[in-house]
């Protein structure tokens, strides 16, 4: 029966604390399965200190160089990696760090670092005709290094040429690039507007001209053309850069119109014609030569193709011909002429 302490009473722990208290009042089997679950609830209480042996000193040593890359651009050998900001334990690495780059048994001078990532731009000369062996660490600010990098072998080439003398070309299926240069392999980039970031819209052209059918007319464009040489492992040696090539590609104007009759009437010549290919012209424009002389515009009609024409007279020869017109003003080629008389 559970005793009930008498008001104004209460219990007191014994001296030997709350621990030993409740062990003596409790059955022994209770007792050794309370014992670890309050020595847990200790152990995990806010403000405790870690309980246990103490703990080995970390190590402190830059985790390996993993983003190692590199290619042969001109007469230069570009290498880049992400320089690392953890150890091999997980901790951030305390600067001052030191790169090292190796080639060989040469090492480059510093690299520019911008946004993490460690850039070197090394002559490539004295490797061309050989595998450059290139691998990297890094030495942390007590000393420590990350070891070196798995090797990556680039095979260097003679500078590929320069792409010159490039065109753009406005054309109804979109823009035509041309261009001069040795080799037979050309990588094209592309920048749209005011945008800065080129992408590759054309990754192996065989041929010094390529047709850009995704362009939109009105839309300012700007091309890159690139000399590559492919290389054993997927790799590649890329020529230097020209100046890009900027156009902001128009449509063509109107097309000639086809199918041009005339139907003599009884005061009038009844002139009609078909649309010419493309999109549809904004209007036309008709000429007349009266008795071999010059043409003379007679009339300026909308997108209707047919024209009827009064200022005639019996037994004259009339020669007709009509241009089409876009909502630009641009006015196409005109059609053949056209002999006609009214009698």
């Amino acid at each position: 029966m559970r005793r009930v302490p008498e008001r104004g009473k209460s219990t007191r722990f014994p001296a030997r604390g709350a621990a030993s208290y409740y062990t003596s009042r409790l059955a022994p089997r209770t007792a050794r399965s309370f014992l670890p679950a309050l020595a847990a609830a200790f152990a995990l209480a806010p403000g405790c200190g870690y309980i246990g042996g103490p703990l080995p000193p970390l190590a402190n040593v830059p985790s390996r160089v993993s983003s190692l890359a590199a290619v042969q651009r001109g007469d230069k050998l570009i290498v880049q990696f992400l320089v690392p900001v953890l150890t091999t334990e997980g901790q951030p690495l305390k600067a001052p760090l030191t790169l090292d780059l190796r080639i060989g048994v040469r090492h480059p001078e510093a690299p520019v670092v911008k946004d993490g990532v460690a850039r070197y731009e090394i002559p490539a000369a004295e490797w061309i005709g050989k595998d450059a062996v290139i691998t990297a660490r890094v030495v942390g600010s007590n000393g420590k290094d990350s070891g070196w990098s798995a090797p990556l072998t680039v095979p260097v080439v003679p500078p590929p040429d320069v792409p010159h003398d490039i065109r753009a070309e406005s054309t109804a299926a979109g823009v035509r690039l041309t261009w001069q240069a040795r080799g037979d392999h050309f990588h094209i980039l592309r920048v749209e507007g005011t945008d800065t970031a080129y992408s590759q819209v054309a990754p192996d052209v065989v041929k010094p001209e390529w047709l850009d059918t995704s362009t939109e007319f009105g839309k300012t464009y700007r091309y890159l053309v690139q000399t590559f040489v492919p290389l054993p492992r997927g790799q590649e040696a890329q020529s230097d850069l020209p100046d890009p090539k900027s156009i902001t590609p128009e449509a063509p104007p109107p097309g000639v119109p086809t199918g041009l009759r005339a139907l003599p009437a009884a005061v009038s010549i009844e002139l009609s014609w078909d649309s010419p290919e493309g999109p549809v012209p904004a209007g036309y424009r008709l000429y007349r030569s009266v008795a071999g002389g010059d043409f003379v515009k007679i009339a300026e009609v909308g997108g209707v193709p047919t024209y009827s024409d009064r200022a005639v007279e019996a037994g004259k020869v009339y020669r007709y011909a009509v241009s089409a017109v876009d909502a630009a003003g641009r006015e196409g080629p005109r059609t053949a002429p056209l002999e006609t008389s009214l009698q």
